[in-house]
C-alpha cells in the first residue's frame, strides 16, 4: 500500500523509512553471519549467494523490500554499503598482508631490526594460512629478497665502520639472519626468478596462482590407505594423523619426521611429551648408525626441553631416559669410527639420503656437542636435588643417580681423547677443558674412598682394553693423583676462569684432607684474593668455600691463630649461608625481588655439598674465645693500653651474655662458648674446659677425640696467659713451679709460655732461670690525669692527619710543601707518637690479628675482679 501513499503525509513516510531501517539492519546481521560461517568457502560460492540475495532484493522479487526500494532512494545506498562490507577470507588475508609488508619496510627506513623481526614472523604465519598447499604469494618472495639485501648491506657497513649496536637491536639482527636464510633456502628457486626479472616476475601469471592459492587442496603428510593391525599398539591405538588416517613410520621417512620435530621445537601448542613418543618409535625403526645418532641427538634434545623454564624440573623418569640414550649414543659412536659429532661442522641438509664417505674423508661429521648435553645433564641433576627435601629418602635415592653421571662425564672425556688425536677434526680445546672440570666438580669435595669407588666403577664399565691419556688407570686409583692430574691438565691447557676454579678445587681438596701448609700456599701463591671479586657469582661462592674449608683445617692441625684470622671474613660478616649459598637470607627492611629471590635460589648448592653452618660457627668462636680472652685481660690491667678487637662478632656476642641478669644452664653451642669464655677470664680453666668439651658438634669432626685434647692444651695455656695479664700488678715474683701446679702444666712449658710473652713485650718481667722464677718490673703507673690528656693527644693527632688528608685531595697534593717547609708533616708527629706510644702500650703487633681497630672491652669487670 506503500504505493498508493507516497504522496501521503509525513507519518507514513516515518513509518515506511522505520520499517525500512529495521529491514536493513536484518539484512546486514544475516549477510555478515553467513560471512561469517563461510569464510574458508570458494568465491565462487559466495558469488552465488550475493547474487541469489540481490535477486530477492530486486525488482522481480516478493515482499516489502520492494516497494521499500522504489520508495526512498537511501534504502539502495544502504544496501550497497552491506555488500561493500561483504568480503572474503582470502581478501582479508591479502589485507593483513599487505600491513605487514608496509610495516616491515618502515622497520627498512627506520633501521628497527625489532619491528623487522616481530612483522616478519607475523608475515611468516600469514602467509603458510594463505599458500594452503597452493603457491607462494610473490609479494613475500619480493620481501625475502628486498630484506635479504638489506640484511647484507647493515652487515657489510658494520664490518667497515664498527659501531656499537643496542644489544636488543643486535640480537634482533641475528634472529632476521637467521629467518631470512632459512626462508630463502625454502624458496631459493622463487627468489632467483625474481632478482633475474623483478617486473615480469611480479606481473606473470597472478590471477591463476590467486585460483591456486584458493582452491588447491592442503598437501598432507604420507598416509597408509587403512590401519593395519600390524600398526596398531597392544592397545588396539594406533598414531592418526590430520587426515583420520594411520601415520606410516619408516627408516626412510626418519629424517622428514626430525626436520618437522626439528622446526617445532620453541613453538607455542607444541605437544613435546608426543614428539618424545614420535622419536622413540623412530628410534626404534632406525637401522643405520648414522639414522641413530641423529635420533638420539634430537630426543637428548627434547628431554632437555621438558625442563626448560626456571620453574621446571626436568622429570625424572625423563632424566633417566636422556642418561640411557646418551650413554647409548657414545656406545654407538665407540663401536662406529666412521661417525663423529662435532660443533665445528654444518647441518645436513639432505632428508632423502643419508651422507656418505667423500673420497679423502676419513669420518662423516654429525653436527652436536656431547659436552654441552652432559652440562646439561649435570646442571638437571643439580636443579632436581634442590626443589627436594635434603632431609627424606628420596633426596637419598635421587642422590644415588650421581654415580650413573660420573660415568656418562669419565665415558665423554674418553671420546674427546679420541677426537682430539686427529688433528684434522680441529676439536677446540675449550671442549676438553669443560668436561675435565665437570669431572673435578665432582670429586673435589668428596672424601678419598668416596672418589675411589667412583673411578673404579667406571673403569669396570669401560673395560681393560680402554686407555686415558688425561688420568691414566694407575693414576686414578688414589683419589689424590686423580685430583692432582686433573688441575695440572687444567693449568696447562686453560685459563681465565675455568683456572682459576680449578686452584680453588685443588685448595679445597688439601683442606679437606689435612694438608694444611700446601693448600695455605697455593692459596696465597694463587693471589685469587685480589681477583676474585672480578669473578662470576659461582666462582666466588666456590672461593668462599675454599676460604672456609682451609682455616677447618687450620683449626684441625690446632693453629688457633691461623683458623680465625681465616674464617674472619666469612664469619664476621654474618652472612654465612648467603655467602656459601647454603640459605637465602631474609632481609629485615630490604624488599627483594622475585628475580633476585629466583637467582639466588638457583645458586643454592645441593645439601650433600653444603658445610654444616654450626660446626663453622663452633669452631669460629672457641678460636675468637682463646685469643680475645687474654687480650681482654692484657688490656683490662692497662686503661692507657689503646683497645684492639680481633672479633667484633664475638664481642658484641659477649657484651649481650654479660648484660643477661640471668644465665641459665647453656641450651646450645653460643652458649657454651660464652660460658667457657666468662670460666676462662676468671681463671676457672677447668670449668672452660668442661664447657667447650660437653659441646656435641666436634663429634662430627675426624678424630674428635684428639681435637678435644688440643683444645684442652689450648685452654691451659691461654688461662696462664690470661692470669699473668691479669695478676701480674699484684706479684713481684713467681715461681714456675706454682704456675705449673695452678694450670697442670710441666714446667718447660711454663718457662716457654713466659719466654714467649716476655721476648714479644706483652709482659714486663725477666725470667730467672736459676731459682726458675718470674721477677716483675713495676711501671710507672700514670695517673688519671695523665692519662686523659694523652687520649686527648691522639685525638688532636688524627684531626690534625685528616685535615691535611682533605687538603692534599683538593690541592692535588701541594700540602707536601709544608712539610719541605718545616710545618708540621706527618712524618715528625708519627716519630712523636711512636716514641710516646711504644712504652705506654707496652704490647706487640704481632698477635694484633684481624680486626679492624675498635674501641671498648667486654669482659673488663669480670677480669679485673
Amino acid at each position: 500500500m506503500s504505493r498508493f501513499f507516497r504522496g501521503g503525509d509525513d507519518s507514513s513516510s516515518d513509518s515506511s523509512s522505520d520499517e525500512e531501517e529495521l529491514y536493513s539492519e536484518e539484512e546486514e546481521e544475516k549477510v555478515i553471519d553467513q560471512n561469517d560461517s563461510d569464510e574458508d568457502s570458494d568465491e565462487d560460492a559466495s558469488e552465488e549467494d550475493s547474487d541469489d540475495s540481490s535477486d530477492e532484493e530486486g525488482g522481480g522479487g516478493k515482499g516489502a523490500s520492494k516497494f521499500l526500494r522504489d520508495a526512498d532512494s537511501e534504502s539502495e545506498d544502504s544496501d550497497d554499503e552491506v555488500r561493500a562490507k561483504v568480503r572474503s577470507a582470502k581478501d582479508k588475508r591479502l589485507d593483513e598482508l599487505e600491513a605487514s609488508i608496509k610495516q616491515i619496510e618502515n622497520g627498512q627506513k627506520n633501521g628497527d631490526w625489532t619491528l623487522i623481526s616481530a612483522e616478519f614472523d607475523k608475515l611468516s604465519r600469514q602467509v603458510t594460512k594463505l599458500q594452503d598447499g597452493g603457491k607462494t604469494p610473490k609479494p613475500y618472495v619480493r620481501v625475502i629478497a628486498e630484506l635479504e639485501d638489506f640484511m647484507n648491506e647493515a652487515l657489510a657497513k658494520q664490518k667497515v665502520t664498527p659501531k656499537k649496536m643496542n644489544a636488543i637491536q643486535a640480537r634482533a639482527l641475528n634472529a632476521v639472519k637467521q629467518k631470512i636464510k632459512k626462508s630463502s633456502k625454502e624458496h631459493q628457486a622463487q627468489v632467483d626468478a625474481y632478482r633475474e626479472d623483478k617486473e615480469g616476475f611480479m606481473e606473470s601469471d597472478d590471477e591463476e596462482e590467486i585460483t591456486v592459492v584458493v582452491s588447491k587442496p592442503k598437501k598432507l603428510p604420507k598416509l597408509e590407505a587403512e590401519p593395519t593391525v600390524e600398526d596398531l599398539g597392544d592397545e588396539g591405538f594406533a598414531t592418526v594423523g590430520k587426515g583420520g588416517r594411520t601415520l606410516q613410520y619408516t627408516p626412510e621417512s626418519i629424517f622428514k619426521h626430525l626436520r618437522t620435530i626439528f622446526e617445532s621445537r620453541g613453538k607455542k601448542n607444541t605437544d613435546r611429551l608426543e614428539q618424545i613418543k614420535v622419536m622413540e618409535k623412530l628410534n626404534e625403526i632406525a637401522n643405520t648408525p648414522y639414522q641413530q645418532i641423529r635420533v638420539l641427538l634430537t630426543i637428548i634434545s627434547a628431554r632437555f626441553d621438558l625442563g626448560s623454564g626456571t620453574a621446571n624440573v626436568m622429570p625424572l623418569e625423563h632424566w633417566k631416559a636422556a642418561e640411557k640414550e646418551l650413554s647409548t649414543l657414545l656406545s654407538i659412536l665407540e663401536k662406529n669410527h666412521d661417525y663423529v659429532v662435532v660443533e665445528n661442522t654444518e647441518e645436513w641438509e639432505d632428508d632423502e639420503k643419508p651422507p656418505t664417505l667423500q673420497p679423502g674423508e676419513k669420518y662423516i661429521k654429525v653436527a652436536g656437542s656431547i659436552v654441552s648435553y652432559v652440562e646439561r645433564l649435570d646442571d638437571e641433576l643439580v636443579r632436581s636435588l634442590q626443589s627436594i627435601d635434603p632431609h627424606t629418602s628420596e633426596y637419598i635415592e635421587r642422590l644415588q643417580d650421581e654415580g650413573a653421571l660420573y660415568n656418562i662425564i669419565f665415558r665423554g672425556l674418553l671420546y674427546y681423547e679420541y677426537l682430539r688425536k686427529d688433528e684434522a677434526l680441529d676439536i677446540p680445546q675449550d671442549s676438553v677443558n669443560r668436561i675435565v672440570m665437570r669431572r673435578l666438580e665432582h670429586v673435589y669435595f668428596k672424601p678419598s674412598q668416596v672418589v675411589k669407588t667412583f673411578e673404579e666403577n667406571c673403569w669396570k664399565e669401560v673395560g681393560d682394553k680402554v686407555q686415558s691419556v688425561i688420568t691414566p688407570r694407575t693414576e686414578a686409583q688414589d683419589a689424590g693423583n686423580l685430583v692432582n692430574v686433573l688441575c695440572n691438565y687444567l693449568f696447562s691447557n686453560s685459563d681465565g676462569i675455568i683456572r682459576a676454579r680449578a686452584m680453588m678445587c685443588q685448595v679445597y681438596f688439601l683442606a679437606l684432607h689435612g694438608e694444611y701448609y700446601k693448600s695455605r700456599d697455593m692459596m696465597l701463591m694463587s693471589h685469587l684474593q685480589e681477583s676474585i671479586p672480578n669473578f662470576d657469582v659461582q666462582s666466588q661462592i666456590l672461593y668462599n668455600r675454599t676460604l672456609v674449608q682451609v682455616g677447618l683445617c687450620a683449626f684441625r692441625k690446632g693453629l688457633v691463630y691461623e683458623a680465625q684470622n681465616t674464617l674472619q671474613e666469612i664469619c664476621g660478616s654474618g652472612r654465612q649461608k648467603e655467602l656459601l649459598a647454603q640459605g637465602v637470607m631474609m632481609q629485615r627492611y630490604n624488599q627483594v625481588s622475585p628475580e633476585q629471590e629466583r637467582l639466588e635460589k638457583q645458586r643454592q648448592l645441593p645439601f650433600h655439598m653444603h658445610i654444616n653452618l654450626e660446626l663453622l660457627e663452633c669452631v669460629y668462636l672457641t678460636c675468637s674465645m682463646l685469643l680475645e680472652i687474654p687480650l681482654l685481660a692484657q688490656t683490662g690491667s692497662s686503661p692507657d693500653v689503646k683497645k684492639r678487637v680481633i672479633s667484633k662478632t664475638y664481642r658484641r656476642m659477649l657484651e649481650y651474655h654479660e648484660r643477661q641478669i640471668f644465665t641459665g644452664p647453656p641450651e646450645n653451642t653460643r652458649d657454651h662458648v660464652m660460658q667457657a669464655s666468662k670460666a676462662l677470664a676468671a681463671g676457672e680453666w677447668k670449668k672452660s674446659t668442661t664447657f667447650i668439651h660437653s659441646i656435641k658438634i666436634w663429634e662430627l669432626m675426624p678424630n674428635s677425640e684428639e681435637i678435644k685434647e688440643m683444645l684442652s692444651k689450648q685452654i691451659q695455656e691461654e688461662g696462664l696467659r690470661t692470669y699473668l695479664f691479669t695478676y701480674a700488678p699484684f706479684y713481684d715474683t713467681l715461681a714456675l713451679e706454682t704456675l705449673g701446679g695452678m694450670f697442670e702444666l710441666d714446667a718447660t712449658k711454663v718457662a716457654a709460655v713466659v719466654s714467649k710473652m716476655i721476648s714479644h713485650e706483652e709482659l714486663a718481667a725477666s725470667l730467672d732461670q736459676v731459682t726458675s722464677t718470674v721477677i716483675f718490673r713495676k711501671g710507672v703507673e700514670l695517673s688519671r690525669l695523665q692519662s686523659l690528656a694523652l687520649t686527648l693527644s691522639d685525638k688532636a693527632s688524627a684531626l690534625i692527619e685528616t685535615n691535611e688528608r682533605t687538603l692534599e685531595q683538593r690541592t692535588q697534593g701541594t700540602s707536601n710543601a709544608f712539610e719541605r717547609q718545616g710545618g708540621r708533616g706527618r712524618g715528625g708527629r708519627g716519630g712523636r707518637g711512636g716514641g710516646r706510644g711504644g712504652p705506654r702500650i707496652g704490647g706487640n703487633t704481632q698477635r694484633q690479628a684481624g680486626g679492624t681497630q675498635f674501641t671498648g672491652g667486654a669482659l673488663g669487670a669480670a677480669v679485673r675482679g
